[in-house]
């Protein structure tokens, strides 16, 4: 099973078309599972962190996923200091993690970070959308818009946070992400986070936009693109790749 990590954004209402492209892979995961366990439909736990409008938020993803085929979706929506238990994914075909300030979710997740993992490894299919999307890696980009007091990027972008700030995320893949980029401004970012060596380079994902993460292989679906930063001789290389 893979890896779903999304760039963030909402699709115009009358674009399922887009929506079916970033969420199909990811619930045609999920069904597999489902129908394994003897379910018609993919039971999927939907985790929002998020100030006052979690039912919201988690209402557009389930609209989302609903583009690509039906769900039972079991919603956790935990405040901006609430904190995730084993029950949120419990008996799950599938794990989304939504959006919002990334360090909020990266601290209400660490209580059942390492039953993520387990759950990943065992064959669940995981989509993080945004927050969920960076808080992925094991190196996580949690925000911040300036290095040494230097603006590297947009403040706008910053989750709240000054200095970019990277600690250990939930760990299910080696290579750090960041998300809402050409709608943002966040590759430079990540550029300079790279130059700078706190990391060692990264995939940056648009809005719209999926990239599928498997056993030895990466996808991407959707509108937009995702870029690569690495480290280069003299510099840092970025390039890009579509659907």
């Amino acid at each position: 099973m893979s890896i779903h990590l999304v760039g963030g954004g909402w699709t115009p209402e009358n674009d399922s078309e887009t929506d079916a492209a970033v969420y199909g892979p990811f619930l045609a995961e999920a069904a597999l599972r489902a129908g394994a366990a003897g379910r018609t439909d993919p039971r999927i736990a939907i985790i929002v962190v998020r100030d006052g409008d979690g039912d919201d938020h988690a209402a557009k993803l389930v609209a989302a996923l609903e583009a690509a085929g039906p769900v039972e979706p079991v919603i956790t929506a935990l405040a901006l200091d609430g904190l995730a238990t084993l029950l949120a994914v419990a008996d799950a075909d599938g794990i989304v993690i939504g959006g919002g300030l990334t360090p909020a979710y990266l601290t209400a997740l660490a209580p059942i970070a390492g039953e993520i993992r387990r759950q990943v490894a065992a064959g669940i299919p995981y989509l993080g959308y945004s927050a969920g999307a960076m808080i992925a890696a094991e190196r996580a980009l949690l925000g911040g818009w300036r290095i040494g007091g230097v603006p590297v990027s947009p403040q706008e972008a910053s989750e709240e946070l000054d200095e970019i700030t990277i600690e250990n995320g939930i760990g299910l893949l080696d290579v750090t992400v960041d998300v809402h980029v050409a709608q943002w401004g966040t590759l430079s970012r990540m550029v300079a986070a790279t130059e700078a060596g706190l990391i060692r380079g990264g995939l940056a994902v648009d809005e719209g936009t999926v990239l599928i993460v498997g056993q030895g292989t990466l996808g991407v679906a959707g509108a937009g693109s995702v870029w690569t930063v690495s480290e280069s001789e003299g510099g840092v290389l970025v390039s890009t790749f579509g659907a």
